[in-house]
C-alpha cells in the first residue's frame, strides 16, 4: 500500500526552511527583538512594511474571483489600515505618507508582489503565504518585544500590524489556510514553481532585513 503524499503545506514548509531561518534570523531582525536598536529602527522597518503590503493588497480585490489565488484573499488578514495607524502613531501624525521612500530593497520586494499578482496567481499565493502565517506566528514575537522595549500600549497603537482582531483562535485560521495550501488547484510542475517563489520571497525579505542593518548598525 503505497504511503499518503506528504501534504503540500508541509513540503512548501519544508523547502523554504533554510531560507525562513535567513530571514528570521538576520543580524537587524536579532537586533531588533534583543532591544539593541531604538524605535527609530522599528518605525524604519514598519514602514517598509507599508510598501510591501500595498502591493500585496491593492492586488486583493482583483484577484478574489481567481481560482487560485482567490481562497486566500480574506479580509480578516488585510494589515494596511493597521499599518497605517502604526504609522501614524509613530510619526505623531499624518504627514509621514509625503516623504515616506522605500529602501531599494524594499521597492525590488513590492514590485515582484506587484508582478506576480499581474500575471501569475499561484506566484502571489507564495508571497501571501510567507507574509500572513509568518504575522500569525512570529509577528506575535516582534509584538511582544516592541510592547516591552519602547513601552506600547499591549495590542495598540504602534504594533496594531501584528494585531489580528478578527480572527479569534489564530490556530485554527492556521490550519485552515494550510488546507487551503494543500488543495492548491496546479499540478506538480506549477507547485514547484511556487516552492522557488517562496524561497525567493524569504530571500527578497532577508534583502529588506540587510539593508535594514546596514541603516542600523550596531558600533562594534
Amino acid at each position: 500500500m503505497d504511503a499518503a503524499p506528504t501534504p503540500f503545506s508541509t513540503v512548501i514548509r519544508t523547502a523554504s526552511h533554510e531560507q525562513h531561518t535567513e530571514a528570521e534570523t538576520s543580524t537587524f531582525m536579532s537586533d531588533l527583538l534583543g532591544g539593541r536598536l531604538g524605535v527609530d529602527a522599528y518605525t524604519r522597518y514598519t514602514e517598509q512594511l507599508w510598501f510591501v503590503y500595498r502591493a500585496l493588497e491593492d492586488a486583493a480585490p482583483a484577484l478574489a474571483e481567481d481560482p487560485v489565488a482567490g481562497p486566500f484573499i480574506q479580509r480578516e488578514l488585510l494589515r494596511t489600515d493597521a499599518l497605517e495607524r502604526d504609522l501614524t502613531h509613530l510619526h505623531g501624525g499624518e504627514g509621514w505618507r509625503e516623504t515616506l521612500r522605500p529602501l531599494p530593497a524594499t521597492q525590488v520586494y513590492a514590485d515582484r508582489v506587484a508582478e506576480c499578482a499581474r500575471t501569475w496567481p499561484a506566484g502571489y499565493v507564495a508571497h501571501h503565504y510567507t507574509r500572513y502565517l509568518g504575522d500569525l506566528s512570529g509577528g506575535q514575537i516582534i509584538r511582544d518585544k516592541a510592547e516591552k522595549t519602547w513601552g506600547f500600549s499591549r495590542k495598540g497603537d504602534g504594533v496594531r500590524f501584528y494585531v489580528f482582531e478578527e480572527i479569534s483562535n489564530p490556530a485554527a485560521f492556521k490550519r485552515h489556510y494550510r488546507e487551503l495550501l494543500d488543495a492548491l488547484a496546479v499540478d506538480d510542475l506549477e507547485k514547484q514553481r511556487v516552492i522557488d517563489e517562496c524561497k525567493r520571497a524569504f530571500s527578497l525579505n532577508t534583502g529588506v532585513f540587510r539593508a535594514l542593518g546596514e541603516e542600523f548598525p550596531l558600533s562594534a
